[in-house]
C-alpha cells in the first residue's frame, strides 16, 4: 500500500515473523511514518521448515529462516526507506547482516532485576514454534542473552545485537524525537493484518 504519506521524511520500520499453525512462518514488514500512519506493509508466502531441514540446519535454521530467508525478503520489498527497523524476537533480530538501517529488537517492559533473572532454559524454551510444535511462537521471546545489549529510549525498553555496537548510538540519535512512541504497539497490527491477508488468500 502507499499514499502520500510517502512524503514524510521520517519513517520507521516494523518487522515480524508469525508462527502460526496451520499456516507456518509468516512475516509481515510495516512502514510507518513519524505520527504513526502506514506508508507500506508488505507479508510473505507461508513457510514450513522440512524435517531434512530441521536436522540438516539444526540450531542454524530459526536464525536462517527468521533473519535471511523471511527479514531479507522483506527489507528489499520496501521502497521507503526508514530510520530504524524495529523486530519483536530475538531471532528476528538475524535480519541485522541484510539490513542498511540499524535494527533495534523491542523488548517487553520488565525490571532490570527480572531480566538478569532469565536463564539459559527460557531462551531455549524461545525456539521457533514450527520446530517444537507449538501453536504460536512462545510467551516470552525476549530472552535476553550475552548476545544483546539492552537500554531504554524512553518508554521503550530495546536491545541491539552485540555484533552491531554502533546501533545503539545511532537508534538513539534516530529515534531521540520518537521517546513517547510506543514501538511495541505496530506489531500488533502486523500480525492482524497478516492473518486478515491469509484468511482472504484462502476464501
Amino acid at each position: 500500500m502507499g499514499g502520500s504519506d510517502k512524503k514524510s521524511p521520517a519513517a520507521l520500520g516494523f518487522l515480524s515473523v508469525l508462527d502460526h499453525e496451520p499456516l507456518g512462518l509468516v512475516g509481515g514488514y510495516l512502514i510507518l511514518n513519524s505520527v504513526g500512519r502506514p506508508l507500506e506493509f508488505h507479508c510473505t508466502a507461508p513457510i514450513k521448515p522440512s524435517r531434512a531441514q530441521q536436522i540438516l540446519y539444526g540450531p542454524t535454521l530459526g536464525p536462517y529462516l527468521y533473519g535471511e530467508q523471511i527479514g531479507q525478503t522483506l527489507l528489499a520489498k520496501g521502497t521507503a526507506r526508514p530510520l530504524v527497523v524495529c523486530v519483536d524476537t530475538a531471532l528476528t533480530l538475524e535480519v541485522r547482516p541484510f539490513a542498511s538501517v540499524p535494527v533495534a529488537l523491542v523488548l517487553a517492559r520488565v525490571s532490570s532485576v527480572e531480566a538478569t533473572s532469565i536463564t539459559a532454559e527460557r531462551q531455549a524454551n524461545c525456539a521457533p514454534p514450527a520446530l517444537a510444535g507449538s501453536v504460536w511462537r512462545c510467551d516470552a521471546p525476549h530472552a535476553l542473552g550475552e548476545n544483546l545489549n539492552t537500554f531504554h529510549l524512553g518508554r521503550n525498553h530495546l536491545a541491539v545485537s552485540a555484533e552491531a555496537p554502533d546501533d545503539r548510538a545511532a537508534i538513539e540519535d534516530r529515534l531521540a524525537k520518537f521517546a513517547d512512541f510506543d514501538l511495541g504497539e505496530p506489531f500488533e497490527r502486523i500480525r492482524e493484518a497478516v492473518l486478515e491477508a491469509h484468511r482472504v488468500s484462502r476464501t
